[in-house]
């Protein structure tokens, strides 16, 4: 017969099941680990003891598990083959043998302490179901309510779980109050020890993107697909799209019939002012339309560095910089280009004094006359080792040098790129550069020079640094327009190439 304690279990066990949405086996393993637990504390801890229940009606069999030996030296865990056969006739050396423990009397304590156990068990069951659900939803924009508050963190019920918008995940300056209903972007799911961690975010720039999914059939059909996003939170943001539909124009179907599309997404997002603008794959149109209101003449492209010219009048040099640089700011992330606002005289004086500088270079490293300098960077030479590394007929084309005059300029390349890389080797070691700085990969013996001279002597000095303290750049001082010199914009180092060391440098250092 089963005892009343014991149905009792069996309920808790079926309620709980059905409660927490998990397999009522998952319930009974754990009840059948909490029998144990007690059968133990009765029968001795060092019994291996096996507890099964009937599901159907409830029996409980408690048994401990012997190993059949010749001789026993472990009563607890040891049985004779003679004393194994007068519970199973077939018993062999060898076998594992389940001995029948007599019935426990289930009282208060251990039902209490089959609770507590099962407890335990559901909630990990519990966690993995949860984590099981969501891991495979990163991507996804789910809807929630939001619980509580802690540190500025927005703990929301999405029902079956709770998910955490970080405080840096949140649009600045809104006011979430328990009891709202919020729709959040899922970005990343994590199984922890205090269970399942789901990560949302109101901020990410596919947020954005997943809005515009849900307002434009386009988009979610895939006739239009969004290219690229750039967020500047609660204030501005840019999003290029592209169809191959010649029929439809992608930025007015994102609009919609008088903005109703676009306005969707902007009450979604607190105001957040949205420019929408046709993707191309010229990097030179896509910043031309990503710069909008302001006109562009002309764009120079450096494909390999990244790294656009964009040249425009005085007067839309400010429409196109934006407030506090916020233009410029966003359509760098919607290109990932390097992208240099400047008018069409500081272009002019860049290239003028760009020239004046390569020739100088070769005039007085090369001992050459000041027109055989200008003739090699007119016809593409910029450094010394371009000439170095020169086949011979690729300098015979040009017009006015010789055959001598070519190998004799190959020679002195050569020997002046031996020279600077011996001076620049000894110049290093008068530095004291430390010796993990040196061996950064990425950062050449003219770039260490460059830096040793900036004190920046190690490895961690480096690691402090911005990418933009490296390459340069322009920044909005006061309503002016400041040039700000990089320490190796010399280089020619692209601001992805600066972000790449500095990131290599700071794992080094704070690997730890």
């Amino acid at each position: 017969m089963v005892s009343a304690n014991k149905i009792e279990i069996l309920r808790i066990a079926e309620t709980v099941a059905q409660e927490k949405m998990i397999d009522k086996t998952i319930v009974i393993s754990a009840l059948e680990e909490a029998i144990a637990k007690a059968a133990k504390s009765n029968y001795g801890e060092e019994n291996e003891v096996i507890v099964e229940i009937n599901q159907e009606n409830g029996d409980i069999s408690i048994s401990r598990k012997m190993l059949v030996v010749d001789e026993v030296k472990n009563k607890f865990l040891e049985i004779t083959l003679k004393a194994a056969k007068k519970i199973n006739g077939a018993a062999q050396i060898g076998d594992q043998l389940l001995d029948p423990l007599p019935p426990l009397d289930f009282g208060r304590i251990a039902a209490q302490s089959a609770k507590q156990v099962i407890n335990s068990k559901v909630r990990e069951a519990e966690r993995e179901r949860q984590y099981n659900e969501y891991k495979d939803r990163d991507g996804e924009i789910v809807n929630g309510i939001v619980k509580r508050t802690e540190f500025g963190n927005i703990i929301l019920d999405l029902g079956k779980a709770e998910g955490v918008i970080r405080k840096d995940q949140t649009i600045p300056r809104e006011n979430l109050r328990n009891g709202d209903r919020v729709r959040a972007y899922i970005y990343d799911v994590r199984s922890e020890i205090k269970g399942p961690q789901i990560f949302l975010s109101r901020s990410h720039p596919q947020f954005m993107a997943k809005l515009f999914t849900q307002e434009v059939p386009e988009i979610y059909d895939g006739i239009i697909s969004i290219k690229s996003v750039a967020r500047d939170p609660g204030s501005r943001a840019k999003i290029a799209v592209f169809t191959e539909d010649g029929s439809i124009d992608p930025v007015g179907a994102c609009v919609g019939m008088r903005g109703s599309r676009v306005q969707a997404v902007v009450n979604e997002l607190q105001g957040e002012k949205i420019d929408i603008v046709n993707f191309s794959e010229d990097p030179a149109v896509l910043v031309s339309n990503a710069l909008s209101p302001a006109e562009v003449q002309r764009v120079n492209v450096d494909l390999e560095r990244k790294k656009l010219d964009v040249i425009l009048t005085e007067e839309n040099l400010s429409k196109a910089i934006g407030r506090r640089g916020q233009n410029v700011r966003l359509a760098t992330k919607l290109l990932n280009y390097e992208i240099n606002i400047m008018t069409d005289q500081e272009d002019s004086e860049k290239r003028q004094q760009e020239f004046k500088e390569k020739t100088d270079n070769f005039v007085k490293n090369l001992e050459l006359d000041e027109t055989l300098g200008q003739l090699l960077v007119a016809e593409g030479f910029s450094t010394i080792d371009d000439i170095k590394d020169s086949q011979l007929e690729n300098l015979t084309k040009i017009e006015g040098i010789e055959e001598d005059t070519a190998k004799a300029l190959i020679e002195r390349a050569q020997e002046f790129h031996e020279k600077d890389k011996e001076e620049i080797s000894e110049r290093i070691k008068e530095l004291g550069l430390s010796e993990d700085l040196r061996s950064l990969k990425g950062l050449t013996p003219g770039m260490l020079m460059t830096l040793g001279e900036q004190k920046i002597l190690t490895l961690e000095d480096f690691a402090d640094l911005a990418s933009d303290e490296l390459t340069g750049g322009f920044d909005v001082v006061k309503g002016e327009r400041v040039k700000i010199q990089g320490y190796l914009e010399d280089f020619a180092l692209s601001k992805t190439e600066a972000d790449d060391l500095i990131m290599s440098a700071r794992n080094i250092v704070y690997k730890d």
